[in-house]
């Protein structure tokens, strides 16, 4: 709960019960980075370092072994700065401590280890690469930071499992080739990770749904079959996206390691790969060196994987001058260019610099992410402020003048104003409010979760989860929110245009429609719209959100803008909220528009 102090009054903000999203955070022993970076900084001088390359000192602690750690956040994106291995190779070339920037060599044998996936797999997590790492040598935080690189890649890219998912292997406890298929939980049976006894599938499920897995458990517990990975002996390697097997699992004396990665996004699990081989071949006997694996698909085609391929981008010296608004040579672009890790050239006629992007590097998605990192190489603290070449006076966009007067008015009428997420449900948005699905709203091809899959086409969603979640409140709970709802519109260049709308909710031990009535006829007062076909009207409503009988349109001359009623007992059940709620919803941009064209009319 969050407030905000205005002109003596306050505004409250729900924001829901999501989790907030953080940023990911690389541990790291002080003692440890400062041996490999080469020498020692003050914490103040370190949390520079880290500001001037893009990151932040979080945090500065203690283990249990009373030994100082950093916790140094990164940029989501970043997924080659998730382990210590990749940031500290990252900082020197950033410091001028080492000017090593890797090239890895990927070795495809004359008989390659394969993976071979069955078709039976296709329907429930289709892709799968894989990669060896041979001649590896761990010392205790190498293996620490080779686990800890998959979780933080698992909470990230991954999605909690869902798109992607990683098992690690000894390889010289399984033969191939492997096989990747889909079989019935009960015809599944294999000694789990840190298990003594072979389990089924089911009694897996079970078995684990207390742990720390147990939120994984959801991704495949209620598919008729699970998928499953084997060495060509019946040993279970791991059942994605959940655990692996106790038979092949990594110890700090493995020498060589299978890395399998399984998906449901083929894009992601060869960025996935690329990034584990890639950080840990540094401990291969053969430095940055990684063994190809042959992926097998249903129809027989063969791939070897990993792609660890640079590719080149030029970028224009006008672009990045312009953009940062420096006035850089092409020498000097390339010079920052390689302290970031970006091995480049500039032209023989100067105007451009080829850039080399390296397979870890996975953000770089066109010629402006690379502006980007000659801007934090040159240092943003050391831009200079200028004026702009042009002016123009300000001005408040009418729509967002209109938005604030109503939030005032709102306020005033003794109303707490909310703020809560664009993105909701897709039953939340439909379902869970008996509206069918109309085709209106705009669908995410691939949401983070199950509560931000649309764009919100109502702001009803929102007003009634905040009234879920603070039933601890005293009643009544009288809240407003002023926000844009979204629409598909296949007439704009977007495909959706977004509708600023105003709801005001009324919750107590009896329904308050008389509450919700009078609000709006407050909102068209102050707005300087009157009763009457030329003004605002209302009509029995037919919105199955409301209780019938107590739902009705708002018309403005004669097109309807609004809905306000009792919320039905069914919606609420929906929304887990036990009092009665009454709710109005109107689009505020027709009344905008015909205030503006009147002012128009009277000015010609």
């Amino acid at each position: 709960l969050t407030l905000w102090w205005l002109k003596g009054r306050t505004r409250l903000a729900f924001v829901g019960t999501s989790s907030t999203n953080t940023m990911p955070v690389v541990p790291i022993k002080r003692d440890l980075l400062f041996e490999q970076l080469g020498r020692s900084y003050t914490e103040t001088e370190f949390s520079h370092i880290c500001f001037d390359f893009g990151l932040e000192l979080d945090e500065v602690l203690e283990d249990e072994d009373k030994q100082i750690v950093f916790k140094i956040e990164v940029p989501a994106n970043r997924y080659d700065l998730l382990c210590v291995e990749g940031l500290v190779r990252q900082l020197k070339v950033f410091l001028g401590v080492s000017n090593d920037i890797p090239k890895y060599e990927v070795i495809v044998p004359a008989t390659p280890q394969q993976i071979v996936i069955k078709e039976s797999v296709l329907s429930i997590r289709p892709f799968v690469v894989a990669a060896i790492l041979r001649g590896v040598t761990f010392n205790e935080a190498s293996y620490a930071s080779f686990i800890d690189l998959q979780e933080k890649l698992h909470q990230n890219i991954c999605r909690k499992r869902t798109l992607v998912s990683i098992g690690t292997h000894d390889l010289d406890t399984i033969q191939g080739p492997f096989s990747y298929e889909a079989r019935k939980p009960e015809d599944i049976s294999f000694v789990p990770l840190k298990h003594t006894a072979p389990l089924n599938g089911r009694e897996l499920m079970d078995s684990l749904s207390e742990g720390h897995l147990k939120s994984y458990l959801p991704i495949i517990r209620d598919k008729p079959a699970y998928p499953v990975i084997y060495d060509s002996k019946g040993v279970v390697l791991s059942l994605p996206p959940i655990i692996n097997g106790e038979h092949s699992k990594i110890e700090l004396s493995t020498k060589n390691i299978f890395i399998e990665v399984t998906a449901v996004d083929m894009t992601k699990a060869k960025v996935v790969l690329n990034i584990m081989v890639a950080m840990f071949s540094v401990y291969c006997a053969q430095k940055y060196t990684v063994e190809a694996v042959e992926t097998v698909n249903a129809q027989g085609g063969r791939t070897a994987f990993p792609d660890l391929s640079t590719r080149e981008e030029i970028v224009t010296l006008e672009e990045i001058n312009g953009v940062i608004g420096l006035n850089l040579t092409a020498n000097e672009a390339s010079a920052l260019l390689n302290k970031m890790s970006l091995a480049s050239s500039p032209s023989q006629d100067g105007r451009h610099v080829s850039v080399t992007v390296p397979p870890t590097r996975s953000d770089i998605i066109h010629a402006r992410d690379i502006v980007e990192d000659v801007g934090i190489a040159y240092g943003y603290n050391n831009l200079k402020l200028t004026v702009p070449p042009t002016y123009t006076v300000a001005k408040q966009q009418p729509v967002n003048k209109y938005t604030d007067l109503l939030r005032h008015e709102m306020a005033f009428a003794g109303y707490t104003e909310i703020f809560t997420f664009s993105l909701c449900g897709r039953d939340e948005n439909f379902k869970m409010l008996q509206r069918p699905e109309d085709g209106s709203a705009v669908i995410l091809s691939n949401p983070s979760t199950q509560e931000f899959q649309v764009g919100r086409t109502t702001l009803l969603v929102g007003g009634l989860k905040t009234i879920g979640g603070n039933r601890d409140q005293a009643l009544p709970i009288k809240i407003f929110e002023v926000s844009d709802v979204m629409l598909q519109d296949k007439s704009t260049d977007t495909g959706a245009r977004n509708r600023r709308r105003l709801i005001a909710l009324y919750s107590n031990t009896t329904s308050g429609f008389e509450h919700i009535h009078g609000i709006l006829d407050r909102v068209m007062l102050v707005l300087g719209f009157k009763p009457g076909k030329q003004g605002y009207s209302i009509c029995a409503s037919e919105d199955p959100a409301f209780f019938p009988g107590r739902r009705v349109d708002v018309l403005l001359c004669g097109v309807k803008v609004g809905v306000f009623g009792i919320v039905h007992p069914q919606v609420l059940l929906n929304y887990g909220l036990s009092y009665p709620v009454s709710a109005l919803e109107i689009d505020i941009e027709p009344f905008l528009d015909l205030r503006i064209a009147s002012k128009t009319t009277r000015a010609e």
